[in-house]
C-alpha cells in the first residue's frame, strides 16, 4: 500500500497506543474508536511496547491507555523518539509528551502565572528529610508522590506527626527519583474537577470523588465520577491555561479544585488521560473531528 492510498478517507488507518494490560483499548477508548470508524477511518489497538507493531504502517498514532508508561519512563520516551525519527505523526506531539511527563512542568506553570498547588522538589538522592522538608515549609499536613507518576503511583499523605514514621518510605523515593511534596488541599475531599478539551475547545467535565477517609479520585481506588457542569469561571481559568501550550494538540485534560472559589491546578494531563467520553454523548464526535482536521 503507498503512502498516497493509505493518506485516502476510505483507507485511513490511525492507532490507538494502549498497554498489554488493555490490548482492545478501555470502554472510554472504544466510545472514541467507534465515532472515527462511522467517519470511514480504521482504528487500531497497538501495545505501545510491542516490538511488532508496525508503526510507520499508520497515518496517525494517538497515545491513549499507555497507562504503564511511569513504570518504565526511559522506554516510553525512547518509544516517542523512535516514532519521531520515523516520521510518523504522533498525537499529543512528542515535544508535549516529554513536558507533561514529568511534573515539574507545574512550577513552569506556576511561574506563568498559573495557580498550581505548591510543590517542593526533591531530587534524586537528596538530603533532606521529610520532617525537613514539611518543617521548612510549614506544612502541617501533605502529599508526596514521585515527579514521573500516573494513577495515584506512590502518591500517599503525610503530616508533620506521621514524617519520622515515613521516613524510610521517603527516602526509598528520593532513592528511586526526583519527588514532589505538596501540602494537602482539603478542597479535594469535595471533588477533583476535569475538564476535557478537544482540538483546542473546551468539550466537557466531569467531578471525580475520593472514596471515605481518601483523597485520592482514581476509580481505581474507590473514587467516583459525577457528570456535572462546572462553573463558568472554571472553565474559563482551565481555558487560560490550555492556551499557553504553544505545540499544537490533539486533548489535554486539566485537573483542578476550587480553593475559594478559584481554580488550583492539580495536574494538566497531556499523555493518557481518560476523556470520559461517556460523558458527553457528543465528545467522541468532537474528538474525531478535531483529529481527523
Amino acid at each position: 500500500m503507498t503512502r498516497e492510498s493509505r493518506n485516502s478517507p476510505a483507507a485511513r488507518r490511525i492507532a490507538f497506543a494502549t498497554w498489554r494490560d488493555l490490548p482492545r483499548l478501555s470502554s472510554d477508548d472504544r466510545l472514541a474508536a467507534a465515532a472515527l470508524e462511522g467517519r470511514g477511518v480504521t482504528v487500531v489497538p497497538a501495545v505501545w511496547d510491542d516490538p511488532a507493531v508496525d508503526w510507520p504502517g499508520f497515518d496517525t498514532v494517538v497515545v491513549r491507555s499507555t497507562w504503564d508508561y511511569h513504570h518504565r519512563p526511559d522506554a516510553f520516551l525512547g518509544w516517542i523518539a523512535a516514532l519521531e525519527r520515523g516520521g510518523v505523526q504522533l498525537w499529543n506531539p512528542p515535544p508535549l509528551l516529554r513536558w507533561n511527563l514529568d511534573k515539574r512542568y507545574l512550577a513552569e506553570l506556576g511561574r506563568r502565572g498559573v495557580a498550581v498547588v505548591p510543590t517542593v522538589t526533591v531530587p534524586k538522592g537528596g538530603e533532606p528529610s521529610l520532617a525537613d522538608v514539611l518543617g521548612d515549609a510549614g506544612w502541617d499536613l501533605a502529599v508526596v508522590k514521585p515527579a514521573v507518576s500516573a494513577s495515584a503511583h506512590e502518591t500517599w499523605r503525610t503530616s508533620r506527626e506521621q514524617a519520622g514514621a515515613d521516613a524510610s518510605r521517603f527516602a526509598r523515593l528520593v532513592h528511586a527519583g526526583d519527588v514532589l511534596v505538596q501540602p494537602y488541599l482539603s478542597a479535594v475531599e469535595a471533588g477533583e474537577w476535569s475538564l476535557c478539551f478537544l482540538g483546542g475547545r473546551y468539550s466537557h467535565a466531569v467531578l471525580k470523588r475520593p472514596r471515605a477517609g481518601d483523597f485520592r479520585v482514581q476509580y481505581e481506588l474507590g473514587g467516583a465520577v459525577v457528570v456535572a457542569p462546572p462553573p463558568a469561571a472554571l472553565v474559563a481559568q482551565a481555558e487560560a491555561i490550555v492556551a499557553l501550550l504553544e505545540e499544537p494538540w490533539l486533548y489535554a485534560r486539566v485537573d483542578a479544585c476550587l480553593v475559594d472559589g478559584s481554580l488550583v491546578l492539580m495536574e494538566l494531563e497531556l499523555i493518557e488521560p481518560t476523556l470520559f467520553f461517556h460523558a458527553d454523548r457528543d465528545a467522541p464526535a468532537r474528538f474525531a473531528d478535531a483529529l481527523r482536521a
